[in-house]
């Protein structure tokens, strides 16, 4: 790194201050600069081209360099020094690094050139000439060779069951299971999720078309069977481009060994993709989930029903974990799937009957194991269910520093940074993460809505063509999606701004579906828009006697538009109702769209100046949705504020800013291999 600019010269001090502790890794050099892990990274491979765990690799192996040339410490003392807590795979990278191992450095340094006998310079001239000659022809006539680079994508396919004994189908399936967990600890190996990969399990594909499917590089095949206390597998990893075995095993264990075993199979795959492993990574790899092997029994069947994904299985999947942690009271992943479980059954009740109890497994996983994704997983979902959203993400970030994999966390993340605390830029970079996870779903279904969230994600940062490809693709996989056909109105309108178009479409779903209030308030202020005050009464005062009918507490953020609407047609005494119900939201608001809020109902109340004011501030916030840039200044309510002399360089600095956030945003997706 030649001139380092003040920021990586700050970053690399405090990697040198924390050079022999092991544990400092990227989100500790994060929490010690002030700012959060993704702009870290952004910044770091800005600036170096590096990713920021390669960065602080590169400086505790430069110290190493010094270290070893000084002659004076062992290998396995300077790898203790500067933070490697394991020797071989300091030896690893140090190879990696500089091309020989650690044990040479000193005589790297030291050995003196051979000396050759000279030839006679008219001899040296002709061969030179006749090098360049060959030189040359090779340059014109040879294609130039590339290095090719295969990125570390597998795909771990179900294993399958060679038992006569059907029955122990659970046990193959586990073998896979913590083959797919272990890989997806790996932040250098992109894994797909299993939802992705059970489709295949009694599907007929070739290793091309699946790989392709999933876009991946790697596929892993197994196959075994349980005899006795006897564990069979066989197990190859292939590579997809040219089907070919790029390792492959045959085991014969006691079942006694099933961890030795299972750490076995993960650390072979990584090392035959070259991946980068960490040594905390190794760890949490390695870590065994319980001693206790009859609850680890009992764990298995129940993760084969719970992977059902049915009722039935919720059910059964529940009184088998609760086995596993009767027999080990300390097993931290069981209690994990426990208050999962029960999450799944508490979801969609009005009354919640479980919220306790889930919280206690919660605790009790992250007692056991708090580097458990699965454990802070469990308690990010207490903190869904009991509303407190604040809480749960710092759990689901965690969650995702343990496993990079975790399409759960991912989903989640999406969602919350979609729904729960509003942030265009996260929402696009998780769903986008979320495709590349969970890129084939075991059912049509669930394909939909991932392609719908990417299709929402899109047209909120403003990426119209590529939300029109998400939605569409959506639709394909399932045409009858419930949601889809109104985002595809609203990316249609991002397009061709053609209001009437989306409002005739919109009414077309809701002919359909009498029931759906968010299509009948979007319909209601589509007319409103075109100030067509009639019609937009019409749908609007449907959709109030529907909210006020089933105590529906939604929408609240468009109250001051049914008043605007409730006051032409002379409803005073009810849009003053309205108004005030508006007010009250606004200063609920906590959200980056609160000054926004705060400047339309100045501008109802007459207040220019004050909304001007609150428009400045708007005016510097990020990653807002593109449908403010849209609609803000058709919004009827803003009329008075059109001929105010500094509205309009405030709305330039809005738009100005917007897609100055949304360039960023694309290098940024782009650096990260999402876009």
């Amino acid at each position: 790194m030649s001139n380092p600019s003040p920021f990586i010269e700050q970053a690399r001090d405090l990697v040198l201050e924390n050079l022999s502790n092991e544990q400092f890794g990227v989100s500790e050099l994060a929490g010690a600069m002030h700012m959060s892990r993704s702009n870290l990274l952004r910044k770091v491979k800005k600036e170096t081209g590096l990713s920021a765990s390669q960065f602080i690799r590169k400086i505790r192996l430069q110290e190493a360099m010094e270290l070893l040339r000084e002659n004076t410490h062992t290998v396995s003392e300077v790898s203790y020094k500067v933070g490697f807590g394991s020797s071989s795979y300091f030896i690893k990278c140090f190879r990696e690094q500089y091309g020989y191992p650690p044990g040479e450095a000193a005589k790297m340094e030291f050995r003196e050139p051979e000396v050759q006998p000279k030839l006679p310079v008219k001899w040296v001239a002709a061969a030179t000439l006749v090098l360049l000659l060959f030189a040359l022809v090779l340059y014109k006539f040879s294609p130039p060779e590339e290095e090719v680079i295969l990125e570390k994508s597998i795909a771990v396919l179900p294993f399958k069951n060679e038992s006569s004994d059907a029955t122990n189908v659970y046990f193959i399936n586990g073998l896979m299971e913590s083959t797919l967990n272990k890989l997806q600890k790996i932040e250098d190996v992109r894994v797909v999720s299993r939802t992705s990969v059970e489709k295949y399990r009694n599907e007929v594909r070739s290793v091309a078309e699946i790989a392709r499917e999933l876009n991946v590089n790697y596929l892993v095949e197994g196959s075994g069977q349980r005899v006795g206390d006897q564990v069979l597998l066989n197990i190859q990893l292939i590579e997809a481009a040219n089907d070919r075995p790029v390792w492959s095993e045959q085991y014969s264990r006691e079942v006694t060994d099933i961890f030795a075993l299972q750490n076995e199979v993960a650390r072979k795959i990584a090392e035959a993709v070259e991946a980068i492993v960490t040594p905390a990574e190794r760890e949490r790899m390695e870590k065994k989930p319980t001693e206790n092997l009859l609850a680890y029994d009992y764990f298995l069947q129940g993760q084969d029903q719970f992977y059902r994904r049915t009722a039935e299985g919720l059910e059964k999947a529940i009184p088998l974990f609760e086995k596993a942690v009767a027999e080990d009271p300390q097993f931290s992943l069981a209690y994990a799937n426990l208050a999962i479980a029960y999450y799944f059954k508490d979801e969609n009740r009005k009354e919640k009957q479980y919220t306790e109890v889930i919280n206690n497994y919660a605790d009790k996983a992250l007692l056991y194991d708090s580097q458990s994704a699965e454990s802070l997983i469990a308690k990010a979902l207490y903190y869904t269910l009991t509303g407190e959203y604040r809480l749960a993400l710092p759990h689901l970030e965690k969650a995702l520093e343990y496993n990079p994999n975790s399409s759960a966390a991912i989903q989640t993340l999406a969602d919350y940074y979609a729904r729960v605390i509003p942030n265009t830029g996260k929402y696009l970079e998780y769903a986008l993460k979320g495709i590349q996870i969970d890129i084939a779903a075991n059912d049509s279904l669930s394909g939909s809505y991932i392609y719908l969230h990417l299709s929402n994600a899109f047209v909120q940062s403003g990426f119209v063509d590529e939300a029109l490809s998400a939605i569409d693709k959506s639709l394909d996989y399932d045409p009858g999606n419930y949601y889809a056909p109104m985002v595809r109105a609203f990316v249609l309108y991002a397009k061709n701004k053609d209001l009437k178009q989306t409002r005739d479409l919109l009414i077309a779903e809701l002919e359909k579906d009498t029931t759906r209030l968010d299509i009948l308030q979007e319909v209601a202020k589509l007319y409103y828009f075109e100030e067509d005050y009639e019609q937009a009464f019409t749908y609007y005062k449907k959709f109030v006697a529907a909210r006020r009918q089933f105590g529906l507490d939604i929408y609240k953020h468009e109250d001051i538009k049914i008043g605007m609407v409730y006051e032409q047609m002379g409803l005073d005494e009810e849009a003053a109702g309205f108004f005030e119900s508006y007010a009250a939201y606004c200063e609920d608001d906590a959200s980056i769209y609160r000054s926004a809020s705060m400047a339309v109902k100045h501008v109802h109340r007459g207040q220019l100046d004050e909304a001007i004011a609150q428009l400045k501030v708007f005016a510097q916030q990020d990653n807002i949705q593109y449908w403010i840039l849209l609609f803000m200044e058709k919004d009827p309510i803003m009329k008075p504020l059109l001929n105010h002399p500094e509205f309009e360089g405030i709305m330039d600095k809005i738009k100005t800013r917007f897609w100055e956030n949304q360039e960023k945003l694309k290098k940024d997706l782009e650096d990260k291999g999402l876009l």
